[in-house]
């Protein structure tokens, strides 16, 4: 999982090659009026988004950190549109919440009745700020998880964290989950375009279930995984036989993507 801040070179190296070839065209012409040079500013925006994610002349993320208080349990509602998000285990105690997130978009937090609601939209930044979201969350309460995106690339390590729900799903970017060692209700991570990634703690029993469309693969490592019907895969247990009966104790998880594949590792 990354810490830091990707910036995002493809819109970058787009604005940069549009740039380049709008100035060629207008040399081409042998025009040297001063509006001519009007797409260098094209090439100025492609190279600050692919230096520093953003072009604002500030830092393109800001850090942030919120405080546990009386908060006994809490929600994180994310839609980032383009823009990628990282999400792991907070190990700093005191906190509810803290990382990074992008300039002018300070995540919203409400609390009622002890409960925390986090949300980040895409809708609430400035349009250029494209920086990622990098989250971490306590440890010591249980999440629900509402994580959405368009374009950007989900990579959420819930290792060590308290779930009771999660929906994870992105229309044209990857999701690459590790899985919590338990949650309270199905986990459902999908991709309509782009490839699904599940990792399953090694202590762990899990019961994945797969839909993929036509065009879509499944690759279950073999040495973890037993496919016990069509569709569901069941984690391998050394020495015991597996029972495909749903337990209380048992991680569940639904793997889809229509054009994408699944790997299961």
């Amino acid at each position: 999982m990354r810490s830091r801040s990707r910036a995002p070179w493809l819109w970058a190296l787009i604005l940069i090659a549009v740039g380049v070839v709008l100035l060629l065209d207008n040399f081409l012409l042998l025009d040297l009026d001063a509006a001519d040079y009007w797409p260098f500013l094209l090439v100025v925006i492609g190279a600050q988004i692919l230096l520093r994610g953003d072009v604002g002349l500030s830092w393109a993320a800001h850090t942030f950190g919120i405080t546990r208080g009386s908060v006994r349990s809490g929600s994180l509602e994310v839609e980032s549109g383009e823009i990628d998000v990282q999400l792991r285990v907070l190990r700093k105690p005191g906190r509810l919440v803290a990382g990074q997130y992008t300039a002018r978009s300070r995540p919203g937090l409400s609390v009622r009745n002890n409960q925390a609601t986090l949300t980040l939209r895409r809708g609430d930044t400035w349009p250029l700020s494209l920086a990622d979201w990098d989250v971490g969350l306590a440890d010591d309460l249980p999440w629900d998880l509402l994580i959405s995106s368009f374009l950007g690339r989900l990579e959420l390590d819930l290792r060590g964290l308290s779930v009771r729900r999660a929906y994870i799903s992105s229309g044209l970017g990857h999701v690459h989950l590790a899985c919590p060692e338990a949650a309270d209700e199905a986990i459902y991570a999908r991709s309509a375009l782009g490839d699904v990634w599940i990792s399953i703690p090694e202590d762990s029993r899990a019961v994945i279930r797969v839909e993929a469309g036509p065009l879509a693969r499944v690759r279950a490592d073999s040495n973890r995984f037993e496919e016990v019907e069509p569709g569901v895969y069941a984690t391998l247990t050394p020495g015991a036989a597996f029972s495909s009966a749903p337990r209380a104790a048992d991680l569940h998880v639904t793997a889809s993507t229509t054009f994408g594949s699944i790997y299961l590792g």
